[in-house]
């Protein structure tokens, strides 16, 4: 049977050409077309919730994630945060029992989280919306107050929060830090935004 003048060779090059464009045109539109499931800027301002791997937050420490457009703090407290926490006198605070609610229903008790050792807290003061600064260490210098607990110091207007984000009395923020939604997926994974009600 005769070839009729057929270039093979140039027959295989042009299919080989001709897979490799179409292939590149296929990840080309799917790239596009998988990221466009994920949540646009827009959502994830809107509120869509956001993960925090905490696997390397260390004990002491604080991590922040944001949400909203918010700063959201996650501190992995220690057995003494706790204890210095929870043996503050509810006359040191505006509104020791969270009366004014600042958080879901679900979370409750002095520590105001769902495990005692992580806090989950969104950063901005509830006085003019400041940033305040994470001071964890007892008598803070700076923080102008004796027997510090130690917590958050808003150095802006002087308002004071303890490790569970609840006010000092006599500061000019009204509200003890507000806890935003949240849930843990695993024991390294949290997840702002979403109640653990609902998941």
């Amino acid at each position: 049977m005769a070839d009729n003048g057929v270039n093979k060779g140039r027959r295989r090059f042009l299919v080989g050409a001709t897979s490799v464009v179409g292939a590149v045109g296929a990840v080309g539109v799917a790239v596009p077309f998988v990221a466009s499931w994920q949540p646009s800027a827009k959502a994830r301002a809107a509120g869509a919730p956001v993960q925090a791997d905490i696997s390397k937050l260390e004990s002491g420490q604080r991590m922040t994630v944001e949400w909203r457009g918010r700063p959201v703090w996650i501190i992995n407290r220690t057995p003494e945060m706790i204890k210095r926490t929870t043996a503050l006198g509810a006359d040191r605070l505006a509104d020791p029992e969270s009366s004014v609610p600042q958080q879901p229903a679900y979370i409750e008790g002095e520590l105001r989280s769902i495990k005692p050792e992580i806090g989950v807290l969104i950063g901005i003061c509830t006085h003019l919306g400041c940033s305040p600064l994470f001071k964890p260490e007892p008598d803070a210098e700076g923080v102008g107050v004796d027997n510090w607990p130690g917590g958050f110091f808003c150095p802006c207007h002087g308002s004071r929060f303890d490790l569970a984000g609840r006010v000092f009395s006599n500061v000019p923020a009204p509200t003890n830090l507000e806890v935003p939604p949240y849930r843990f997926e695993s024991d390294a994974i949290i997840v702002v935004g979403e109640d653990k009600e609902t998941a």
